[in-house]
């Protein structure tokens, strides 16, 4: 095992790299996912990878003709919209959808469709029967489809997925907003979508036990987001390894930028995620905007939110490093170094500190701010002294200076996983027993967001 994990880490440190080392692209990123209002789904099976290596048997929604996929395709819809998801079943017991705070209705367009309990269901009859299930998507935000049969056991086993709505107007900023109003504006969007797994559950499964299950002994062992436990979290989207598993929980953002959350807990506990770095301030819950019209303005801000099994929530966070003490760009005076002529109007050369980069020896008190920099914290130096390479260690993620896009001397084989000297923060679960996988540490429902230097423009 121990082979396997500093193998896999290594991996995942290559593709993290080459996720960091790509020719950025202008432009803000969106979350992936299928764009509608008509979708083709299908169910599937396969076997999913977790962080510690292991193989775990699943039931998949996917699109028709494509991969059955943990979780099920992300279904992205206009505001206004009638929404149309023709769904077939290749499994081996009938399978239904529902969306959490929307009225479905369900027709069969070919075959027979069972009565159900929540809502008429797709039999088991290897694609045979096709059943329509269409709402209007009347209410901007974020919510949870699963399937409505025997859920314990479904949802469980994966048959799950997340159907974003874009508000009217929705548009390149200032219209990119989460609600249609500016207090949800916001630049990148990221999904959170929290599950977790007893594999007891999935053994039986796949020996053909579909009834004999008591969910009264739950335990579970696996936290995900989005399908992926640490340290897949951190690989590319679509890495070829993860098969199943399409969806990244990476977050990166330039400092000033905004962030939206899409935190949706398709699991029986309750989460409390938890963002290092900065508070995110919570703009919705159940698709509802907290904080729009005439009522009171029930937003919050939070280092923590609880997100509640079968809750939606949306946050949007900022980071600029405001109050931090000390400049975290490293402006400083410019240093004409020998031989001398800098000073007098000559043009820098390589001996010479420029770090305005503007061809004009100057002090730091006479540089240009960043337009998100704190004026509090301009030209302050580091507070302190930092020890020599000799004396540290130094983290993977490390790039060798305390500033923010500045990259410094590391001893052989240390950092190299942080070629824009970005700063890491922790995203994770406050529940310590979920950054674990099968009770080995580190694992679980965690991530990282990465503050990349401003000069560096991102695009997923």
């Amino acid at each position: 095992m121990n082979t396997l994990m500093k193998r896999k880490s290594l991996l995942i440190g290559v593709v993290l790299l080459l996720v960091l080392s790509v020719s950025p692209v202008a432009g803000a990123y969106d979350i992936p996912g299928v764009t509608g209002p008509a979708f083709s789904l299908t169910t599937g099976k396969g076997h999913i990878t977790t962080g510690d290596g292991n193989s775990v048997y699943m039931w998949m929604y996917g699109v028709q003709g494509g991969t059955a996929q943990y979780p099920g395709p992300t279904l992205i819809v206009n505001q206004g919209a009638t929404v149309t998801i023709n769904l077939t079943n290749t499994l081996p017991v009938p399978v239904s959808l529902v969306v959490d705070g929307i009225a479905v209705t369900a027709t069969a367009v070919s075959g027979t469709a069972l009565p159900g309990v929540l809502t008429k269901e797709v039999p088991a009859d290897n694609g045979a029967t096709t059943v329509q299930y269409q709402f209007t998507a009347s209410q901007p935000g974020t919510y949870l489809y699963h399937s409505g049969t025997n859920p314990p056991l479904q949802v469980e086993m994966g048959l799950l997925g997340v159907i974003i709505v874009r508000p009217s107007g929705f548009g390149p900023a200032p219209n990119r907003t989460a609600y249609g109003d500016a207090d949800s504006a916001y630049i990148h969007e990221k999904l959170f979508l929290l599950t977790d797994m007893d594999i007891r559950v999935h053994d039986a499964v796949q020996k053909g036990n579909y009834t004999n299950i008591d969910f009264t002994d739950y335990r579970d062992v696996y936290w995900f987001i989005n399908g992926r436990t640490l340290p897949d979290t951190l690989s590319a989207a679509g890495a070829p390894w993860l098969k199943y598993q399409p969806y990244d929980a990476l977050v990166l953002m330039n400092p000033g930028q905004t962030i939206l959350y899409r935190m949706v807990n398709a699991s029986r506990d309750p989460h409390p995620m938890h963002t290092h770095g900065n508070h995110h301030h919570v703009i919705g819950r159940q698709a509802r905007f907290l904080s729009a019209g005439a009522g009171a303005d029930l937003s919050n801000n939070a280092f923590t939110t609880v997100v509640y099994p079968g809750d939606t929530v949306d946050a949007i966070m900022t980071w600029t490093g405001a109050g931090i003490g000390w400049d975290i760009v490293g402006h400083g005076d410019d240093v004409d170094n020998p031989p001398l002529g800098f000073s007098t109007g000559g043009a820098p050369g390589p001996e010479d500190i420029d770090n305005n980069n503007n061809g004009v020896f100057d002090t730091c008190a006479a540089q240009t701010l960043e337009p998100w920099e704190d004026p509090a914290d301009h030209c302050k130096l580091f507070p302190l002294k930092l020890p020599g390479a000799q004396d540290l260690t130094f983290g993977q993620f490390y790039g060798g200076s305390p500033f923010l896009g500045a990259l410094g001397a590391l001893p052989p084989g240390k950092g190299g996983f942080n070629p824009w000297g970005g700063f890491f923060f922790m995203q994770h679960s406050h529940n310590e027993k979920e950054l674990t996988n099968n009770n080995i540490f580190p694992g679980g429902m965690a991530t990282f967001l990465v503050v990349i230097a401003p000069s560096t423009l991102i695009v997923e």
